[in-house]
């Protein structure tokens, strides 16, 4: 039977590994430019006559 105090150790280990990293970059970035885009839109969506 398993340590209860492994379990935060390998929750941190699970963390650190590469796609998990990989995903919340992606997903961190992805929300940052969305929300960059939402408050300061690009001149696409409001063309000058």
């Amino acid at each position: 039977m398993q340590n209860k105090d492994d379990q935060p150790k390998y929750f941190l280990q699970y963390l650190s590994l590469a796609p998990v990293l990989a995903v919340v970059s992606v997903v961190v970035s992805f929300t940052t430019w969305a929300v960059i885009n939402y408050f300061f839109p690009d001149i696409l969506m409001f063309p000058n006559p």
